[in-house]
């Protein structure tokens, strides 16, 4: 039994390896379509020809340049960055229901980019990756404590109740300051639904180098998540600090969140959905739970605003709206799952 052990652990990571290259692969070809499909569709040969020798002078490389590589570079960027904000909070929690959108950190991220608009105008716009992440880390918490003070403590059920109950606060006045100044809110009408649509390329040049630097800390800290998971008990055992290693990590969380709120908005069930996509395919090890959950989901997020661009032609759905309408079915799911 221990002989054959290492060698089921040997094929094991032998396995999970060789998906990483298939993965990779399946979102290479889902950034080349992204770029391809739209209100004027482009053959694939067109798209390569453009990303590997662009000309200026020609009207399709404009296009896919100017407007098409920086959506499918923003959407690769939110959806890795959510799904490993996602994957974190789940192992950290141990609650498998946990997410940025759940625990009220795209709220708190919303909210603070919502007041800051309301207050100083749109000039305060400039400073949104740090307003938001500011909104997402008071929001976390806020919730946190709420949690620790219920009976019971900060168990897996009072931490989502307690996100849910400041996510639908902070939505309320959003409301009311979109009553109060509707011109103001306009602006981030679309912004709040969590739309893809004409994002700016600078706003990925000023989060990218965080989100890039955070992932890379996610993947560093993956064999601690995975004893955390355990039990604090367990993980204190193994020699981990689990004081120091939450704190890291809920840093590293909140500027996935916060980035990735900058420059796509809310965008929901993302977080919930890719980590249990990765758990399947891996297991428990956040080793690889991490790097699958990135490339898990910008494959995801890119196949999913392909659909909110192509399915009410010449009309755009908002790519928020799509992610939930997937999220939705299996949050509930996941829901029925744990009361079973």
């Amino acid at each position: 039994m221990s002989a054959a052990a290492p060698a089921i652990g040997s094929r094991r990571l032998v396995a999970n390896a060789s998906g990483i290259p298939v993965l990779l692969g399946l979102t290479a070809l889902l950034f080349a379509v992204h770029i391809a499909v739209g209100a004027k569709a482009l053959p694939l040969a067109t798209v390569f020809e453009a990303l590997a020798d662009r000309d200026r002078t020609v009207f399709d490389h404009m296009i896919i340049w100017d407007l098409r590589l920086p959506r499918a570079l923003i959407a690769l960027t939110v959806g890795a960055a959510l799904s490993v904000a996602g994957a974190l909070m789940q192992g950290v929690t141990r609650n498998p229901l946990a997410d940025p959108g759940l625990l009220g950190l795209m709220a708190g991220a919303s909210f603070a980019v919502v007041m800051a608009s309301f207050l100083f105008g749109p000039a305060a716009l400039v400073w949104l990756p740090w307003i938001a992440a500011l909104g997402a880390l008071a929001t976390a918490l806020i919730v946190y404590c709420i949690a620790h003070w219920a009976p019971g403590g900060a168990t897996p059920l009072t931490l989502t109740l307690s996100g849910a109950a400041i996510s639908a606060f902070l939505g309320a006045i959003i409301s009311i300051a979109h009553l109060l100044n509707e011109d103001s809110f306009d602006n981030l009408r679309v912004w709040l639904s969590g739309s893809l649509a004409g994002r700016d390329i600078a706003m990925l040049y000023v989060t990218g180098p965080w989100i890039a630097i955070a992932l890379a800390l996610a993947l560093a800290l993956g064999r601690q998540v995975t004893a955390l998971a355990m039990g604090d008990d367990v993980a204190k055992g193994l020699g981990v600090r689990t004081g120091p290693l939450k704190i890291q990590l809920l840093v590293v969380t909140v500027v996935l969140t916060a980035c990735s709120v900058a420059l796509a908005g809310p965008m929901g069930f993302v977080g919930l959905v890719i980590p249990h996509v990765a758990r399947l395919l891996v297991g428990s090890d956040y080793r690889w739970i991490v790097p699958y959950s990135a490339v898990i989901g910008a494959a995801y997020l890119l196949g999913v605003d392909i659909i909110a661009r192509i399915a009410i032609p010449p009309r755009e759905i908002s790519t928020g709206i799509i992610t939930a309408m997937v999220g939705a079915p299996v949050f509930i799911q996941l829901v029925r799952m744990r009361a079973r």
